[in-house]
């Protein structure tokens, strides 16, 4: 079980900034306390509404008086000899790298836009349940664009078939768009547990990479 906990705790995400403050990208745990330990990083740590930076060493201090007084708050990590809190962010301090603006187009991406929702009935399936549908089909020239490509059930795909969506007496239940910036993060912003990336997360950073 301990195991089990620690494997969980070191998987959490974590907000990566650079050393300029802008939200470049999202790693796991485990990574982001393989920048601390090697001083590439620093904590950044909400507190009362402000941000404080702290050093590995300084974290690790830190972490065993939460542990006393808000334990609850946190996702822990167990060593031989103390608990870690995980960080929600780190800075890092030898990078001016700038965040990345294009969105994948993939998979991924395409079923975090469309919320695993059938864009022709409506109903929200896992992703195992779930195929792509080009609007307008391949054999009459349609595209695999953004615009053209949406989360189908098998029930929809298999009545659409190859035909467009009028042929088919079929609506979608919203026009399909590129998104302007990585909607995989609406995911995370929705946990309380990282309340502290949205001041980070203004609307031209959004588009942060996810590793």
């Amino acid at each position: 079980m301990l195991m089990a906990n620690i494997q969980s705790a070191l998987d959490c995400n974590v907000l990566v900034l650079n050393r300029n403050y802008m939200a470049i990208k999202i790693v796991r745990a485990k990574r982001a306390f393989s920048f601390l330990f090697r001083q590439m990083a620093e904590v950044v740590s909400c507190e009362d509404q402000f941000f404080s930076n702290y050093d590995f060493q300084q974290w690790c201090q830190l972490s065993q008086l939460r542990r006393d007084f808000e334990r609850e708050n946190h996702d822990w990590v167990a060593t031989v000899n103390f608990h870690i809190a995980v960080p929600r962010i780190i800075r890092l301090l030898f990078s001016d790298r700038l965040p990345k603006n294009k969105v994948k187009f993939n998979r991924r991406n395409i079923f975090a836009r469309d919320k695993n929702t059938c864009q022709y009935c409506g109903q929200k399936f896992p992703t195992s349940e779930l195929s792509l549908d080009h609007i307008i089909p391949r054999s009459i020239g349609g595209k695999a664009i953004w615009e053209n490509i949406v989360c189908s059930c098998v029930k929809c795909n298999t009545r659409k078939g190859g035909k467009t969506p009028k042929l088919a007496n079929m609506k979608l239940i919203r026009k399909p768009i590129k998104p302007k910036h990585n909607v995989l993060l609406h995911t995370h912003l929705a946990n309380p547990r990282y309340k502290s990336w949205k001041q980070f997360l203004d609307h031209a950073y959004w588009s942060v990479e996810l590793k």
